[in-house]
């Protein structure tokens, strides 16, 4: 049967929701996602704070899997800084085409190297004034970046990660920065850079853009959005996605407990 939404998501469609309120449900909230997706990481591969930047910024349109695909053949022909600052555009630009704008890209990716060498002797920073000093880096970038290649906590919000926090009533800002200081106010600190991770995750598997999955959602009850996708179970089971490698089958039923589940 369809979830009905709690007296608190209630308030929070109507906007009589207290700023307590409100940070009690996002951490509820946060909690249940937690338990869903207990393996949300990033998605992109790397071995260093280089390889993520690097594999960020091809991901600009394209999907993960695909910058996976692609990043080996890129970081054993050009290893480091100083070899993808010199790097020859036309043979980056054909191992980057698969990725979609391999052109702008392959700029992108050879300004950046060249930056990296000519003002931090080739190596990644690890401060956030520094990283977005860079060519194209912006605080989404850095923030993925540091949270996971030097373990500093810091907020993603990409299209996923904005889209959920409105969906949830959290902020209704549209702008990233804006938006990040907003969800950045609800949850300790420490709980950032996970909190990134399991709402990308649940961004890309069950609150999908166009038609979230609302009867599959282990938040269903906390969210005042829900009934903005399908309510019905068996129907909202058929609409969870999960970004797969080549060959790879999703497990049934897919990893993670679903609302109807019983507890263990």
């Amino acid at each position: 049967m369809p979830v009905k939404p709690s007296a608190v998501a209630r308030r929070a469609r109507a906007g009589d929701e207290t700023p307590v309120a409100r940070t009690r449900r996002a951490r509820r909230t946060y909690r249940a996602l937690h338990d869903r997706y207990p393996y949300a990481h990033c998605e992109l591969d790397f071995e260093s704070p280089l390889q993520l930047l690097v594999a960020t910024v091809l991901s600009a349109q394209t999907t993960d899997v695909m910058v996976n695909s692609v990043t080996p053949t890129v970081f054993s022909r050009w290893p480091t800084a100083q070899a993808l600052a010199a790097a020859d555009r036309e043979e980056m630009e054909a191992v980057l085409r698969p990725t979609g704008f391999f052109r702008a890209k392959t700029n992108s990716v050879i300004t950046l190297s060249q930056a990296i060498v000519e003002r931090f002797g080739g190596e990644v920073p690890g401060r956030l004034q520094d990283l977005v000093t860079l060519p194209g880096v912006g605080r989404k970038t850095a923030n993925v970046v540091l949270g996971n290649a030097f373990g500093v906590p810091g907020i993603t919000v990409d299209t996923h990660v904005g889209r959920l926090a409105r969906r949830f009533a959290w902020t209704d800002e549209t702008d990233p920065v804006k938006a990040e200081h907003a969800i950045g106010a609800l949850f300790p600190r420490s709980d950032w850079t996970m909190l990134s991770h399991v709402l990308i995750f649940h961004g890309r598997r069950t609150c999908h853009a166009r038609k979230p999955a609302c009867g599959a959602c282990p938040v269903a009850a906390l969210c005042p959005s829900y009934g903005e996708g399908e309510t019905d179970p068996v129907k909202a089971r058929a609409l969870l996605a999960y970004e797969l490698a080549p060959g790879a089958a999703l497990p049934d039923p897919p990893p993670g407990p679903l609302p109807d589940d019983p507890a263990p």
